[in-house]
């Protein structure tokens, strides 16, 4: 019969009660075996809770955590091997009945920790253990509660090792860090004024404290205990440190969500982490001697606590933006300083004293070196090398930009500079803002040098300072590092401000890290070089134009009398190239100094060589007598400049061929016969230079040229 419409059928009806009766079936089945399974957790925990306090563990003893372990095993075996629509619920069973299976041995191992515990307290634990002064019975109770979990555990190893569910660490070891644990807890994430989200060097000062505080108890007692037993290979001490750092890891990571918006209390909280693994490291810790050397490649290369935060991408990336986001203000602060291009006192760095400098460049050396503290405790060259091509090297390449900037600026405005640029156009003003700026004013004399010579000492300053980094430690093992792997490598050829590396295998690389930047800065103290020894000699020679001008016009020999005196022309550039060298000599290094005087001195001694003598009318002896009086003038301008920070040789010797001119065409008399004999006559080389030393005491020119100065004379027979 067909049913009605909106009815079922008997046969429909039937197949229903069927197919709920199997469920019910079914259900009952799951609930038998979880009652199975129950009861023997039940049994398992009664077997061991009943040993007696003088009892030792054995595979006995935990024979009815083994059936427990057997039945959840059959029953995952049966369900694997089923399959049916009801599969899915079989699967959930098999994963309860292991949730029963892993809390039954937890609680057996949280029962004899208890033990341990209790045994572990009449000790004073988690206070400085002094096991000596403890009665025999409490020593004997504490080393039988931690053999017995030990028992346990090795027990367990073989039980269980199919399951692969045990975690490194020592069980008794794990359990005497429960108190500890606890007053972490209390301390550090209660709401004790002790829990600061600014102050993580507590925390971690605070367990590496306890670490230190109970090696004495871990290398005497509990080593040997474990030397006693199957864990002989252990090391106390730095097990006892490695069952700890879990506390720090999960402090961390609870802490960080807080810390990422907060850059600077991120790059604190690394920082303090990245000491704490220092510290540790010092203290002799490492993952050999430990139960996790097994399980990592290097034992002992530990890559500390501080890989919580440095290996998750999202934190280690935060930490490098605010890092780098801070450099760059605190480099901006620096640029912008009102005081950043003056130069600073000698006694700001001691360790220095030679190598003066401005306020702006120090204050970049110091952020650079900063940035290194902050960075060189990571264990991974890779993240220094980020650190060093992200957040360092950008610094370094903005301040030299930016005294190349001044260098450009100096160029565009300085009309001494120009007028040495062929088919320049010299200005001595611009309209700026409707106002004329006397752009020549900006640049002259000695406040105009000035500014070249900052931008040289800032220049200076840091190319030494990259040298010195460079030899540095830090860096050397680092560049070695880079120079071994071709995937550093790769990376270190994507910047241009690494050098390309060097190393072949194992080889020590043959140059240092900072070359390029070195080379960068340098050629920044020689271009700034370049411009003072162009600007001083260019204002001086403009200076001495109206003295030179004079000297060929026909009025000239007007002035001659037979006292030699000083022409007044020539007295505004004595003046400033005295000034000029004064300011170089107290203020660049010396030997910067001696040698931008050196070219300075030689540009304007071939300067007045040539327009003063060499390519001017005759010269009558009186003439002569003035360009060897001028001459000797300049050289004791420039001693009484320098001050005696040269010696007399070195002083002399960018004079010396503007010198022997004036000696010849003032010579007169015997000298005057010698040399011009010598000069003209058959004499060799050697009997002529003689000639001419003895003449006129210098011998810096050659034959020929000593015959140009001498044909400069008036009545010149030859």
């Amino acid at each position: 019969m067909s049913a009605a419409p909106g009815e079922t059928t008997l046969l429909e009806d039937i197949e229903t009660q069927h197919r709920n009766l199997k469920e019910l079936s079914n259900v009952k089945g799951y609930v038998q075996l979880l009652e199975k399974a129950l009861n023997l957790s039940e049994a398992a925990l009664a077997q061991t809770g009943a040993l007696a306090p003088s009892q030792i563990v054995t595979p006995a003893s935990l024979e009815k955590y083994s059936a427990l372990q057997n039945f959840v095993s059959q029953v995952d075996d049966y369900c694997s091997s089923v399959e049916d629509g009801s599969g899915q619920r079989k699967l959930h069973l098999v994963y309860f009945l292991e949730e029963i299976r892993e809390k039954t041995w937890s609680d057996i191992k949280q029962a004899m920790s208890i033990s341990l515990l209790a045994a572990a307290e009449k000790l004073k634990w988690p206070m400085a253990v002094d096991y000596a002064s403890a009665d025999a019975e409490t020593r004997k109770a504490f080393e039988h509660a931690f053999y017995n979990l030990l028992r346990l555990q090795d027990i367990g190893g073989k039980m269980r090792s199919a399951l692969g569910t045990e975690k490194s660490g020592l069980y008794p070891l794990q359990a005497l860090v429960r108190p500890v644990a606890l007053r972490f807890k209390y301390h550090f994430e209660g709401t004790r004024q002790t829990n600061r989200l600014d102050k993580p060097e507590w925390y971690l000062t605070h367990v590496a404290n306890v670490a230190h505080e109970h090696r004495t108890f871990m290398d005497s007692v509990i080593q040997a205990l474990l030397n006693a037993s199957e864990h002989r290979n252990i090391i106390a001490s730095r097990e006892f440190t490695y069952c700890l750092l879990p506390l720090v890891q999960r402090k961390l990571k609870r802490t960080m969500p807080s810390l990422l918006q907060r850059s600077s209390l991120l790059a604190h909280t690394i920082y303090q982490t990245l000491s704490f693994d220092a510290a540790l490291v010092e203290e002799g810790f490492s993952l050999y001697g430990t139960s996790a050397a097994a399980s990592v490649e290097d034992p002992d290369h530990w890559e500390g606590v501080s890989e919580t935060v440095l290996g998750t991408k999202e934190w280690f990336d935060a930490w490098m933006d605010g890092e780098k986001h801070f450099a760059e203000e605190q480099y901006r602060n620096i640029i912008s300083a009102a005081d950043a291009w003056q130069i600073a006192d000698d006694d700001a760095e001691e360790s220095a004293p030679q190598l003066k400098t401005t306020n702006a460049a120090r204050r970049v050396k110091a952020l650079v070196e900063q940035i290194t503290d902050r960075y060189s405790p990571l264990p991974n060259a890779t993240r220094k090398m980020r650190f060093l091509t992200t957040v360092q090297l950008p610094i370094l390449e903005h301040y030299q930009g930016r005294i190349s900037s001044s260098l450009d600026a100096f160029e565009t405005l300085s009309s001494a500079l120009l007028r040495a640029v062929p088919g320049a156009l010299s200005f001595g003003g611009k309209e700026e803002g409707g106002m004329s700026v006397d752009t020549q004013r900006l640049t002259a004399g000695v406040e105009g040098v000035k500014k070249l010579a900052k931008a040289l000492l800032s220049a200076r300053y840091l190319e030494v300072a990259l040298q010195g980094w460079g030899e540095d430690l830090i860096f050397l093992e680092l560049w070695a590092e880079i120079n071994r792997f071709s995937g550093l490598k790769a990376r270190v050829r994507a910047s241009a401000l690494l050098p390309e590396p060097t190393a072949e295998d194992d080889a020590a690389p043959e140059n240092t890290i900072f070359d390029t930047v070195v080379a960068i800065y340098h050629k920044l103290v020689v271009r700034a070089e370049d411009m003072i020894v162009l600007q001083v000699s260019n204002e001086v020679e403009n200076t001495l134009k109206p003295h030179l001008q004079r000297l060929n016009s026909p009025d000239a020999s007007q002035d001659l009398t037979d006292e030699i005196n000083v022409s007044q022309t020539l007295l505004p550039a004595i003046a400033l190239l005295s000034a000029h060298l004064t300011f170089l000599r107290t203020t660049l290094p010396t030997a910067t100094a001696a040698t931008v005087y050196r070219r300075i001195a030689s540009s304007l001694a071939e300067h007045i060589l040539q327009r003063a003598i060499l390519y001017r009318g005759r010269l009558s002896l009186q003439e002569g007598r003035r360009c060897a009086a001028e001459g000797a003038l300049w050289l004791e301008t420039c001693a009484g400049a320098l001050g005696g920070a040269l010696p007399r040789s070195r002083l002399e010797a960018p004079w010396l061929r503007l010198l022997q001119a004036g000696r010849l065409v003032a010579a007169e008399g015997p000298a005057w016969a010698e040399v011009v004999s010598a000069t003209f006559g058959p004499i060799d080389e050697k009997g002529w230079q003689e000639a001419v030393v003895h003449a006129v005491g210098i011998g810096e020119m050659g034959r020929e040229e000593v015959g140009r100065v001498l044909r400069r004379r008036e009545g010149f027979q030859g």
